[in-house]
């Protein structure tokens, strides 16, 4: 058994995984640097993040007028305008950009 362990094993190898990356990984942050990668992705669940009142009442309306609910607040938080049935050219552009955006 001892001699199965040292066929993998090399000399000073303790059988971890490997210390660089494989090429073909991208962290999160890109291949760049982090930057600032962490400030951002804080602010974005800060901005997104609301209470459970308001966040259902955004999901309803976002729902009523076909968005999804990152969409809606992103148009709130964006332009500072609630979109309503009555938006139609701002909601038919929102759905257009679906394609290129996700």
């Amino acid at each position: 058994m001892e001699e199965e362990h040292k066929n993998y094993l090399t000399p000073g190898s303790n059988g971890g995984p490997p210390l660089d990356d494989d090429p073909g990984h991208v962290p999160p942050w890109g291949r760049n640097g982090i930057g600032r990668y962490f400030e951002w992705r804080t602010a974005k669940k800060a901005a997104f993040d609301a209470p459970f009142d308001i966040a259902r009442m955004r999901a309803r309306r976002a729902a009523m007028i076909g968005l999804t609910y990152e969409e809606y607040v992103a148009e709130i938080l964006e332009r500072g305008r609630y979109l309503n049935a009555g938006d139609t050219e701002r909601i038919a552009a929102i759905i257009a950009r679906r394609g290129v955006r996700y």
